[in-house]
């Protein structure tokens, strides 16, 4: 194809990370962000396998490396914050609920930002508000901005995207049954740098994780099958938690403390499936066409690598179908395989009662006990989460030699 026009619609990893592989083949990209700043917030996010082999073909491995939080590894803790288990993070690309690359999603963002920025244009504080594809390719309206004519449509936004519901207005988004509220807490001294884990017994966990800023990432995690907390305001979602998590104990206090000033985003966890991420010249890309859920660890490495494929297709096909034909032909199988859930989640890590906690722990020291991991690496298993983060074959495509 000849170089092309395209706009990309949010600037979080997915839309930067395919603006910065369109700029190598030549081609002009638009990315038009919501929010009228880069997002710098956000939690712990870890890159993988393929994802991490992408980073490494934009020479941002080393970037990444040096803006990472620091984490350790994962324990899970008791009542009174005592160490049930440890697994310390994965020692490559693939083991442990700790990766070896852990980083700020914000972070990411500003590492792709920067090496974007000076070839895409970038479009902050406006948002696409209707599409209307043509022969000679499609005309985008914004909340804002004068209407706008590209030959491609990317939309790479989230779980709930808004554009995505102008062309796939079926897309399935499936409710795993778990509310999670984010937040960021002071550090004190008492903090560490592990991911700590705490069951609270009626479906509610809550964790602390550190990070590179000076200060520690918080969740606060619920089972329920109560709809629309997400979408209530402010004060009424911290109404919700401090009821629900009144009586729990470890750090839960000092998290609930911290909702009165703390930068809060509450989400209602699910996966996005679809049976095609593509309709004409508009092409879903990351957590808009296959939301894997946070808690598969994988999201990141299915948009960077998502964002390489698609780009390397665009570029070395005749014309947009068949190159979005083969952007899904790839990434399908890759996707299949990451939006399969751990065994029992996320249920396993939000035991209902007493007895449950209890269970739970009892498996957790085994399998932190030096002969289970001396077992796991023998099978190749580190600790207890494994994602499938180098399941596809991620292909070469000749780039131009100004390139």
């Amino acid at each position: 194809m000849t170089p092309r026009r395209v706009l990309v619609s949010g600037a979080g990893v997915a839309g930067p990370a395919l603006a910065y592989w369109l700029g190598v083949h030549g081609w002009s990209t638009t990315v038009v962000e919501r929010s009228t700043e880069l997002r710098d917030a956000g939690q712990n996010i870890d890159v993988r396998g393929a994802g991490r082999e992408v980073l490494r073909r934009m020479g941002l491995e080393d970037a990444v490396r040096a803006a990472g939080t620091g984490e350790l590894g994962t324990q899970f803790v008791g009542d009174d914050g005592e160490v049930i288990a440890s697994f310390d993070a994965g020692e490559n690309d693939t083991d442990g609920a700790t990766a070896e690359l852990e980083i700020l999603r914000g972070e990411l963002g500003r590492l792709l930002h920067e090496r974007t920025r000076d070839t895409t244009e970038y479009v902050f504080g406006d948002e696409v508000s209707g599409l209307d594809e043509h022969a000679d390719g499609v005309t985008a309206t914004f909340r804002h901005g004068a209407p706008r004519t590209f030959d491609l449509v990317v939309v790479a936004e989230g779980l709930t995207s808004r554009t995505r519901a102008l062309v796939f207005p079926e897309a399935d988004i499936r409710s795993l049954g778990l509310l999670m509220a984010y937040l960021t807490v002071p550090r004190t001294a008492a903090d560490t740098d592990w991911w700590r884990i705490h069951q609270a017994s009626q479906g509610r966990a809550a964790t602390l994780r550190p990070d590179n800023v000076g200060t520690i990432r918080a969740t606060l995690s619920l089972l329920t099958d109560v709809r629309g907390i997400e979408d209530l305001d402010r004060p009424a979602q911290v109404h919700v938690l401090r009821r629900t998590f009144a009586d729990a104990g470890w750090e839960v206090p000092r998290i609930l403390d911290a909702l009165d000033d703390a930068p809060l985003y509450v989400d209602a966890v699910g996966q996005v499936r679809l049976p095609t991420w593509h309709r004409g010249r508009v092409v879903l890309l990351g957590d808009a066409a296959h939301c894997p859920s946070p808690i598969t660890g994988m999201g990141t490495s299915l948009a960077l690598v998502g964002a390489y494929v698609l780009a390397g297709e665009l570029a070395g096909a005749a014309d947009h179908e068949q190159a979005l034909a083969a952007y899904e032909t790839r990434m399908r199988p890759y996707v299949e395989r990451a939006q399969q859930l751990p065994p029992g989640a996320p249920g396993l890590v939000h035991p209902r009662t007493r007895t449950g906690v209890r269970a739970l722990r009892a498996a957790v020291g085994v399998a932190g006990s030096a002969p289970a991991k001396r077992l796991g690496s023998l099978l190749g298993a580190a600790s207890f989460a494994s994602p499938p983060a180098e399941a596809i074959d991620l292909p070469r495509y000749p780039v131009p030699v100004s390139a």
